[in-house]
């Protein structure tokens, strides 16, 4: 929702969001994206990241899974772990590609069973084909938008999906992304969070016309701390994202220097958060790739705190 003009505080008319106050200005709170490996061995490099994560307290942690649902089952596995053996909340992804409309009930209902109460619901991407345009199967869901009505109808899951600040690189215009949008919300959608973006006005300007458009479910913005200028251009293109020069500029050359690297990249990523909770935004959600200790740098720049002397996050 958009929040109302708070005392002491500087309305943007341009952006059609409040500045807040530096006093008004409260920690965030964050939730994090963890990726399930393909190979065996890395398991252990998850639980890694998963034991650097928790104690910073994250509302929830998203469980994706690859292209083409190639790691389901790792999804599924971790999502199983998370609950067993941490007091992590874990939000399991549910794609449309690669699963029939059954194995995805199937798995809908398994996952109430034991105990989940918050899914993202995503198309999700071929494999191979990142960006091709992606042809429903037989028997799957056809998009986001149908799953979720599948999921609302299965339990009452609290159901999270997603949106595009920058208009997904498939769709005709941006309306077409809003329409879509507030289809998933008419299905049953609870909250959106965005895919990355670059530019704090640039969010902004897209949460402004989607509030115009009628929708006001909460809107996490999505935040990607930046490992690498490689794999950044490679996730851009990707999503959509663009990326501006000033931000290439602060990152180039420092290929051979990972630790002035973390430092900038984590900065950077800091002061794009604290733009957003200047106003107003309270929730977060953090793209980690799996590179924990960059993400756990950025928390502890916005002040949160390791709460595991007082919260055993991971048993």
């Amino acid at each position: 929702m958009i929040a109302a003009k708070p005392r002491l505080a500087e309305y943007d008319r341009s952006l059609g969001r409040v500045a807040l106050a530096p006093a008004q200005v409260r920690r965030p709170r964050v939730s994090f994206e963890i990726m399930p490996p393909k190979m065996e061995e890395a398991k252990s490099d998850l639980w890694r990241v998963v034991c650097a994560l928790a104690p910073l307290g994250p509302s929830f942690v998203s469980v994706t899974h690859g292209a083409g649902g190639v790691t389901r089952q790792g999804a599924f596995g971790t999502t199983l772990r998370l609950l067993a053996q941490t007091r992590l909340k874990p939000a399991p992804h549910l794609t449309c590609i690669g699963a029939t409309r059954e194995e995805i009930r199937d798995l809908i209902c398994d996952y109430w069973i034991m105990g989940v109460r918050h899914v993202v619901a995503v198309r999700g991407d071929e494999p191979r084909a990142m960006g091709a345009a992606v042809h429903p199967q037989k028997d799957s869901f056809a998009n986001a938008t149908e799953l979720v009505h599948a999921i609302t109808r299965i339990a009452a899951f609290d159901v999270t999906v997603a949106c595009y600040p920058e208009k997904h690189p498939q769709s005709p215009s941006f309306d077409h992304d809003i329409d879509v949008l507030k289809a998933k919300i008419d299905a049953g959608a609870t909250r959106a969070i965005s895919q990355m973006f670059f530019d704090v006005e640039t969010f902004l300007r897209f949460e402004d016309r989607v509030r115009k458009a009628g929708v006001f479910i909460p809107i996490v913005p999505g935040v990607m701390p930046v490992a690498s200028l490689q794999g950044l251009a490679r996730t851009a293109r990707r999503c959509g994202a663009s990326i501006p020069r000033w931000l290439v500029s602060r990152l180039e050359g420092f290929d051979d220097q990972p630790g002035a690297r973390h430092l900038i990249a984590a900065t950077l990523a800091a002061e794009m958060c604290e733009g957003l909770t200047r106003r107003g935004f309270e929730d977060l959600h953090l793209f980690t790739f799996n590179h924990a200790d960059l993400v756990v740098t950025v928390s502890r720049l916005l002040g949160l705190q390791n709460q595991a002397a007082e919260n055993d996050a991971v048993g």
